[in-house]
């Protein structure tokens, strides 16, 4: 068990060359580190060759005690990666995780919850009532982006300033989950928060002497903002908002309900989500649509929010 921590090493450099986002490699560490801590404890203790699928099924069944049913998935499919990089080096003769079977969990389960229309306008007043200039038009067009575009926040976190083509009104994202970039229309009103932040942006940046920042949205010290820095400012905004937010990914999965709602087709809201195959849109709602631009055309936003609200509202951003 001596090698448990170098081949743990080597599994999530892998993982990295293969777009893995950091968030998530931190996780898959923190239990990977977990479980080899605990077959370090066994007495007798196994050499890496010689553990069983019982004692993977033992580790995963403490694991999962009085936890819930999401915890346990996500431990067997870290568990299950590290499993297939150690049979396929040789270390295993198979994997034991293979066809061991998870916590069954139904499409309610594995789905973050919706964010109502009353929720919605419940947050945007919420970062309309933070100070004037950077701190509004940050948080203003982060919620935009989310909400507008159904971008990851890994992927709201790795957008660029050049990224943001204003003259063809569509954000690049990157395809580091899917190994394809896309690019996603943005809506008017989400321009228009955009425009309004950019000023703010450079003026922040100027102060840090940062003038090679390319992150699109950037903290108050002017560094590209972490994807755990958006999650606390979008759960603090939900607290004042007295909004029981659960995660920054149900922007996501509203934006996609709420298209469907109003007329955007399941491939529509595929290609603006960035899925490589249609079964994963189907998990955030069972859609269908006409077309990409015309289904953003559609967007809630229109009637959510005022053509005045927000820093620099009035006339829309083309």
């Amino acid at each position: 068990m001596r090698r448990w921590d170098g081949l743990v090493e080597a599994h999530l450099r892998e993982c990295a060359a293969r777009g893995v986002g950091e968030a998530t490699l931190k996780n898959r560490e923190a239990e990977l580190m977990r479980c080899g801590w605990w077959l370090k404890g066994r007495r007798p203790r196994p050499a890496l060759e010689e553990v069983t699928a019982d004692q993977m099924a033992e580790y995963l069944r403490k694991r999962g005690a009085f936890r819930a049913k999401a915890t346990l998935a996500s431990a067997m499919s870290h568990l299950r990666g590290l499993g297939e990089y150690l049979a396929r080096e040789g270390y295993w003769k198979s994997n034991p995780l293979r066809w061991m079977k998870g916590p069954k969990m139904g499409l309610r389960s594995r789905l973050p919850k919706r964010i109502g229309k009353e929720q919605l306008v419940a947050l945007w007043k919420a970062a309309e009532g933070k100070p004037a200039g950077y701190p509004r038009t940050l948080v203003l067009g982060m919620l935009a982006v989310l909400y507008g575009t159904g971008v990851r926040r890994g992927e709201l976190e790795r957008l660029d300033l050049a990224d943001w083509r204003r003259e063809e009104g569509v954000l690049l994202v990157d395809g580091r989950k899917t190994g394809r970039e896309r690019l996603a229309p943005v809506h008017s009103r989400v321009a228009q928060y955009l425009e309004a932040y950019l000023p703010f942006r450079q003026s922040v940046l100027d102060k840090k002497g940062r003038w090679d920042e390319r992150g699109l949205f950037v903290g108050k010290a002017g560094q590209r903002m972490k994807g755990e820095y958006v999650g606390r400012l979008i759960h603090q905004l939900a607290r004042k908002a007295k909004v029981p937010l659960v995660s920054v990914h149900q922007f996501r999965h509203t934006c996609a309900s709420d298209l469907i709602e109003e007329g955007a087709t399941l491939p529509q809201v595929q290609a603006l989500l960035g899925h490589a195959a249609i079964t994963s849109t189907m998990w955030y709602l069972s859609i269908s649509d006409p077309a990409l631009g015309e289904a953003v055309r559609k967007h809630p936003l229109n009637e959510y929010f005022s053509e005045n609200s927000g820093e620099g509202g009035g006339r829309e951003s083309a």
